[in-house]
């Protein structure tokens, strides 16, 4: 670390920088959304559970085979799929602002 001044008084330079009055609230930020994230993740998961096989696929293998009517989805069936990308919207956006905070806002270390 460079010093100034000379004989015993010496004072170092960068030793202690003031505290940035940003920190906590980009840490409370961080937090939030990283609860945020494992929320979403986990509701994700269990909404894209929740669909109806179309038959085909692994759904066959667990039973979720072809059944009368399985090419029109009713009511429910639409407002899943609304509420499933809306969720699946709000996840990636968490994502993308984490990626973002980290990238510019590097973590006290």
């Amino acid at each position: 670390m460079p010093s100034i001044g000379a004989g015993n008084s010496r004072i170092l330079v960068g030793a202690s920088d003031p505290p940035d009055p940003e920190r906590p609230s980009v840490t409370a930020l961080r937090i939030t959304l990283q609860v945020l994230l494992a929320i979403t993740s986990l509701f994700l998961t269990l909404l894209i559970l929740m669909h109806k096989g179309r038959g085909g696929g692994l759904s066959d293998m667990f039973g979720g085979g072809m059944s009368a009517g399985a090419g029109s989805s009713g009511v429910a069936e639409r407002n899943l799929n609304r509420f499933t990308i809306a969720v699946a919207v709000l996840w990636t956006t968490v994502i993308v602002l984490l990626g973002v905070l980290e990238r510019f806002v590097p973590a006290e270390g």
